[in-house]
């Protein structure tokens, strides 16, 4: 063969190949792209705020490891209740989120994503929700609609009530006592102080992140805590939560009869809310992301592993 023949196969061969490696490309993008949109949407990466106290409640349920078959069906109820949370409140709050600037870049807003995709997702997370409580008991899966209700009506809060900050942490302190009745069928009293801890954790980051949108929440009327009373009184209803938030967690380790390493968990997370607290001020909420993201994701996590480790170390 010629070599200008050989030469033009080559660039054929070449050609191809730039060709295949193309159109893997468009499927990748067309699989991939969707899929990290609805990340985006319902914000996934916040899991790492209830997620790691559902884990706890599970380890002091079962005063030790739960079997896998627990952890599994908790992970994925856990996955399912909060992303059907998410998608349901981007849903719910699409009027508000086009009108309001921080939010406008949001999915829905922009046509990223569908009404219909973000519906049929509500639906498949919230089945998902289901299928987990029934795979783990009995009682899981009957108080599993209640619990789907709490995390749906959390969405319309804001219309009418400034409790709409507790109302989330609920929806969040639901996390433990969820993961302690699949550990043990039942829901007894010594989750509480956990619980209620994770509730006044959540309202309290809540009212902060709130802080950023006082001005577009007066002007839509809707009852946010800093809309209502102001940044500098919402700030210190925030502090006096996460006081009470570390009584509770005293309380629970008091009862637990808990360890050094609980103990030095708690000081930990002390700590970090004096600082989470330094970072917003009345005249300056630059840094409220920071105390949001980053602060209660290190709280969140450090608490199980300390936590943790005096459960299972320590065989408390």
């Amino acid at each position: 063969m010629e070599r200008h023949e050989v030469t033009k196969l080559e660039i054929r061969k070449s050609k191809l190949g730039e060709s295949a490696a193309e159109d893997e490309f468009r499927v990748s993008s067309f699989v991939f792209r969707p899929f990290l949109t609805t990340l985006r949407m319902i914000r996934f990466e916040h899991s790492i705020f209830a997620l790691p106290f559902a884990l706890l409640g599970a380890l002091l349920a079962a005063q030790g490891w739960p079997t896998a078959w627990q952890l599994f069906w908790i992970v994925v109820a856990m996955v399912g209740g909060r992303s059907a949370a998410m998608a349901f409140n981007r849903i719910a709050d699409i009027r508000y989120d086009r009108e309001n600037p921080r939010t406008a870049a949001r999915e829905l807003p922009t046509g990223k994503l569908s009404l219909g995709f973000a519906w049929t997702f509500t639906l498949v997370s919230a089945a998902l929700l289901v299928l987990a409580a029934w795979q783990l008991n009995p009682l899981a899966l009957k108080l599993s609609p209640a619990v789907l209700a709490i995390l749906l009506l959390y969405s319309y809060t804001k219309r009418f009530t400034t409790l709409t900050h507790w109302v989330l942490g609920a929806c969040l302190g639901m996390a433990p006592a969820g993961a302690w009745i699949a550990v043990r069928g039942a829901l007894d009293w010594e989750i509480l102080p956990l619980a209620l801890a994770v509730v006044c954790w959540v309202a309290g980051f809540d009212i902060i992140y709130a802080c950023q949108d006082v001005a577009f929440d007066r002007r839509a009327r809707l009852f946010s805590l800093p809309a209502r009373i102001g940044i500098g009184g919402a700030l210190w209803v925030a502090r006096a939560l996460h006081v009470i938030m570390l009584g509770l967690l005293v309380w629970l380790a008091r009862e637990a009869g808990a360890g050094a390493l609980a103990y030095a968990g708690l000081g930990v997370t002390g700590l970090l809310l004096a600082y989470e607290h330094s970072l917003v001020k009345v005249n300056d909420l630059s840094k409220v992301n920071a105390a949001f993201f980053t602060v209660n994701g290190y709280i969140s996590v450090l608490l199980l592993l300390f936590w943790g480790a005096d459960i299972l170390v320590a065989g408390r």
